[in-house]
């Protein structure tokens, strides 16, 4: 590698957008200083139009996205598992990342686990707002996870936040976990061990996951700022 490589400032996109009530704004900028201060350039979009340009892309060496839900168009997809299968890294918290672009089979994949509820307090306990969502649980690490880069040092901690409930595959490489009990008033029957904190190798790339992260109060927690902070540089291009 020439010394103009070792040089060149890393480049990091910035993806924001989707439903307003995850703070897609104030969360990403809670995280840009971070990639400044290890060397990135940042580039902020409002929407996936960037991962249709292939020119774009080929330089980028971090995506970091938080767009809930909305849609993306196949061009734009391809480009971005194009750009992750080159080495581009991708990296997210919860809806942001988890619960992007419904209308895309070929996203989940890429990414390997699904948002499929959070469930919430007793029926007698909700009134009407987003806090019925709101229920107390623990991120549990797991006991092989306690030496990887993302999860060293950090034990289990507990959030009174949304719980995602994750549809995932087999080829996520699991940090953490979190265990939705079966509650007397729930129609399932046993508890539910969904992952929490996951990576995933692409091609070159790799991508990160991490469920917390409804808004900025749940990324200031100690645990999940450090852990995102982490997860982003490990995604990001080697």
């Amino acid at each position: 590698m020439n010394s103009s490589s070792h040089d060149r400032a890393r480049r990091a996109l910035v993806v924001r957008g989707g439903w307003d009530g995850h703070q897609p704004v104030e969360a990403t900028d809670l995280f840009i200083p971070h990639l400044e201060e290890n060397g990135f350039t940042v580039e902020v979009h409002d929407s996936p139009e960037p991962y249709a340009d292939p020119g774009l892309m080929a330089g980028i060496d971090l995506v970091m996205q938080c767009v809930t839900m909305s849609t993306i168009t196949a061009d734009q997809l391809t480009g971005l598992r194009s750009a992750v299968e080159a080495g581009t890294g991708l990296a997210g918290w919860h809806g942001g990342i988890a619960d992007s672009y419904r209308n895309s089979s070929d996203y989940l994949h890429l990414i390997g686990g699904q948002f499929a509820c959070h469930p919430g307090k007793h029926p007698d306990e909700r009134v009407g707002d987003g806090s019925d969502n709101f229920v107390a649980h623990r991120i549990e690490i797991r006991p092989d996870a306690a030496d990887h880069p993302i999860t060293t040092g950090i034990g289990d901690f507990d959030l009174v936040t949304e719980q995602y409930w994750v549809l995932a595959d087999d080829y996520c490489d699991v940090l953490a976990t979190t265990t939705q009990q079966a509650r007397p008033w729930d129609p399932w029957h046993r508890p539910v061990t969904s992952p929490a904190i996951w990576t995933r190798e692409w091609g070159r790339g790799r991508v990160f996951v991490a469920t917390p992260g409804h808004q900025v109060a749940v990324l200031r927690v100690p645990e999940v700022t450090t852990l995102v902070k982490r997860g982003l540089l490990w995604a990001a291009r080697r």
